[in-house]
């Protein structure tokens, strides 16, 4: 992974912090947006390697964008991440990560 981009849509700080130091140990550069439109803003700015959103953020629902990034980013990895069940998809780039979760959790899906 080492010199990916990771986009984590994310709009609880702890989470943001755990996430960045997961990462940055794997050589990635992290951004961090705590809301849906920051995100996309980050997103078309970096088109990072990785997003991971989250689903209940200060502006909306993330996973009502799934479809706009999947469409306009198709190379993006999408990791959803929640505690509750997710849209569906067969997006080869496209996963759900529920909570909670552990570290072997991550680590399988970005290695």
């Amino acid at each position: 992974m080492k010199d990916k981009k990771v986009l984590i849509i994310d709009d609880e700080e702890d989470f943001g912090f755990i996430m960045t130091d997961y990462f940055v140990k794997k050589g990635c550069k992290v951004f961090i947006a705590v809301s849906i439109s920051e995100g996309l803003k980050i997103l078309e700015a970096e088109h990072p390697d990785y997003i991971l959103l989250d689903n209940n953020l200060p502006d909306g629902f993330g996973w009502s964008e799934t479809d706009f990034i999947l469409k306009n980013y198709p190379n993006v990895n999408l990791t959803l991440i929640s505690a509750m069940d997710g849209p569906m998809t067969t997006a080869a780039t496209f996963r759900i990560l529920y909570k909670p979760f552990v570290k072997d959790d991550l680590n399988k899906l970005f290695n």
